[in-house]
Formats: structure tokens, sequence, C-alpha cells
């Protein structure tokens, strides 16, 4: 068993040379204490405590009469801590993402945006992202008699992988989508959040199960209407490294079939109408549009009248990808309303969009999850 310091504190030690008299003040302030972001030190964890890729950032040391201190650990999917316990406990609050955290006797927690495990003293356990996505967790750490975590023996693969199969929610709620449509939903989603390391995992996945490198592309340009060019063109980057990377390991992706503009007489305002109409349900006006109607001369010239006459995904397959980055989006809860109306209007069913916000949840956690059920009850009741 290994005793330490303050557990994020004995690391420090390690790697910067600190004493814990120069990181922690003997003498308590008269004055509160601005500890600005970034000013105290930050470092990756280091192989003996961890097992992947996590990095740390310090944001204040345990004082006198406060013997606790705080960090932000940023866990890469598939990464996690060695076995460890807490003298003096720890909370463990998730700030973005979905974090897992098991004990010796096989209970397993899965918490998200937003929530807090509380560990208790003198209890063993881990704590680290899922395989798919990664993870940021506040961590407030208890000391006693400066002592604040005892680190023990890695977490194996095998009992890694058993954890996240106990939290894992049952395959046939989410059995509505087709294995592409499941695909479709998870890359857009990290498309939106803007999660690189997620989404490399999430189109590799894609290209495995034979999607093409085209459709993916399509996915990232369709998505520039509803999220923006920076991070379609940072999706569109994550693709093309991740090509590039499979080829020079000797996988042969699919490239697939170029997309087309499907052949019309009208023109791009007059067809983005059409479509516009027939996805909605009526012609669409109303006082923004009397505000701003160059806004709608742009939604149906470009994105109805260009973008949704490309041929690689269709207008149900637009649809989910539309839903799953507005699901991913804080603030957006109208306009992802709006899409469960057009998404029912072309075909996409109670029990596919069902399976749509079950996959939300369990991939990208509590508030994508919420969003997309929200949305559901409303815009279905409403149908």
């Amino acid at each position: 068993m290994a005793r330490t310091h303050p557990w994020i504190t004995s690391l420090l030690l390690a790697l910067t040379g600190l004493t814990k008299g120069a990181y922690a003040s003997e003498a308590a302030p008269a004055d509160q204490t601005l500890y600005p972001l970034g000013s105290q030190p930050a470092f990756h964890g280091p192989e003996a405590y961890f097992t992947g890729d996590v990095a740390v950032q310090m944001l204040f040391p345990s004082k006198p009469g406060a013997p606790f201190s705080g960090a932000y650990v940023t866990f890469q999917p598939g990464a996690r801590t060695a076995w460890h316990d807490h003298p003096a406990g720890q909370h463990m609050i998730v700030t973005e993402g979905i974090a897992l955290t098991g004990t010796r006797d096989g209970q397993v927690h899965r918490f998200s945006t937003g929530e807090t495990v509380w560990c208790p003293h003198d209890v063993d356990h881990w704590h680290g992202a899922t395989p798919e996505r990664g993870m940021t967790h506040l961590v407030i750490t208890g000391e006693q008699a400066g002592d604040a975590v005892h680190w023990k023996e890695q977490v194996s693969d095998a009992d890694y992988q058993a954890a996240v199969a106990r939290t894992r929610m049952p395959e046939a709620r989410y059995a509505a989508l087709s294995s592409e449509q499941q695909h479709l939903v998870l890359v857009a989603a990290f498309i939106a959040n803007g999660e690189k390391a997620a989404l490399s995992q999430a189109l590799a996945a894609a290209l495995d199960s034979g999607m093409s490198i085209n459709r993916l592309k399509e996915v990232a340009i369709h998505l520039y209407a509803y999220v923006g060019f920076p991070r379609a063109l940072n999706a569109l980057g994550t693709l093309m490294g991740l090509v590039e990377a499979r080829k020079a390991a000797g996988i042969k992706d699919s490239l697939g079939a170029e997309a087309k503009r499907t052949a019309s007489e009208l023109t791009p305002i007059e067809r983005g109408r059409a479509v516009q109409t027939e996805l909605v349900g009526r012609p669409v006006a109303g006082p923004l549009f009397d505000f701003a109607p160059t806004i709608n001369e742009l939604l149906q010239g470009h994105l109805f009248g260009d973008l949704f006459a490309r041929d690689l995904l269709d207008y149900r397959e637009r649809e989910l990808v539309t839903l799953s980055a507005l699901a991913t989006l804080a603030g957006a809860e109208g306009k992802l309303l709006s899409h469960v109306g057009i998404a029912t209007n072309v075909g996409l069913d109670a029990e596919v969009l069902g399976a749509w916000a079950a996959l939300l949840r369990e991939r990208l956690g509590l508030p994508a999850g919420e969003r997309a059920d929200n949305a559901l009850k409303s815009g279905l009741a409403a149908h």
C-alpha cells in the first residue's frame, strides 16, 4: 500500500519537486484568496497511478483549517485511476461527460454532467471514463493528518470491461435504430459537442461497420448549418486524419459514391421553399422572418435548397443527424422541439425516436438525454 500526502499534492511532489510548505500557506489569510484558473500546477497522471491519458489541473491546495484540495481531472476514453482509498473521503462531481466508479464488492456507479458521488473514507475504489468518450470531474479530496490517498494496484482491463458492461443499457432499448442509424446519431452528436477523441472513436466504429468515407463527410457538411463551420471543419479534419492513420495501418475503408445534387428545374430558393414546406408541413412564416427576411432566404436557398438536394443522406437521416446535434446544445431546445415535428413528418415514428433518445442518454449522458426525452414528450404529444 502506498501512503502519500494529499493525493494530488503527492503527485506534484514527484513531478515538480514542490514541497507541501511551498505549495500551501502555513497561515490562514485574513482575506479571501483567488486562485485564477491555470495559476496552479497542471500535469499528466503518472502511469503508476493511472491507466490511459489523464490530465490534472489543480484548482486549490489544502490549507490549515481547510484540510481538503480540489482539482479538475480529465480522462480520455477508457482511462481510469488505479485502485485507491481516501482516509478522509472524496467528492467527485462530473463537469463534462460520463464517469464510472467501482468498488471492490463489484458495485459500479455511472454518473453524468452535474451529478456527484461521495466516496467515504477507507473505501477501495477507482474512477474513470467510459470507453467511448472522455470525462472531466472536479474532485474535492479530504486530508487526515497530512494523508489523503493510499494508492494500490492498477484496475485490470477485465475488471474495467466488466464494470462497463454492468452499467450498459440493454441494447433492445435502441434496437429500433438500424446499426447505420446508430452510427449517424453518435457521429453527429460528437461533431456538435466538439469532443474529438469521442468523435474519432465514433467515426472508427462507423468505418469498421462498412459506412463509406463520403457518407461520413456528408454528416459534417450537413451539420455546418447547425453547429457552425469551426466544428464541421474540425470534424472533417478528424475524419481525414483517422482515414490516413487507418490506411497507414493497412485498413482499406470504402470511399463510396460522391455526393450529387438531385436534378431540378427550380431555382435554389424555389426548391428550398418547397422542401421547407414539405418538412415542416406548412409554409414557414412569422414575426422573426418578417423582422429578418434574409435569414429565411438563406434557410430556403442554401440549407433546404442546396444541402437537402444532396443525395448521400435522405431526409430521415438528415433529421436524425440534426436532432442528435441539437440535443447536445444547451439553449437549442426550441429548435430541437421543432425538429421532432419535422422528424415525424418525414416518417421517423415514436419507436425510432424513442430509441434515438435512449441511445443519446446511454452514450452522451444526462443533459443530451434529458433534452431529447423532453423534446419527444412535448413534440409527440403535439402530433
